[in-house]
């Protein structure tokens, strides 16, 4: 019974550590690192984007061409103010400016 439990989990890591090194195929073309990736600012805390409801132009920048609301880590705000695009998109939801669901 040890016996048939070492082999599978001999064969089980064989396996795990072959498939993690051919996944993408990226890390081994690339020299095995992560990729970088820019960190993302909050653009109401640096002033480029205003956050208004009466202005629907600037909200659709944190809403989706379906309607939904953007999560933070696509948009890149902080939670302070991913909470006031989402109060905002909300309102304006409310008063007609956006709409709730495109067809």
């Amino acid at each position: 019974m040890s016996d048939q439990g070492r082999d599978r989990g001999d064969s089980g890591d064989d396996r795990r550590s072959s498939g993690s090194r051919d996944r993408g195929g990226m890390a081994s073309r690339t020299g095995g690192g992560r990729k970088f990736y820019r960190r993302k600012v909050c653009k109401v805390c640096i002033g480029k984007a205003n956050v208004d409801y009466k202005d629907s132009n600037s909200l659709r920048r944190f809403t989706t061409d379906r309607g939904k609301i953007l999560p933070r880590r696509i948009t890149g705000t902080c939670a302070k103010h991913q909470r006031l695009v989402a109060r905002e998109v909300k309102r304006a939801r409310a008063l007609a400016l956006l709409p709730f669901v495109s067809k």
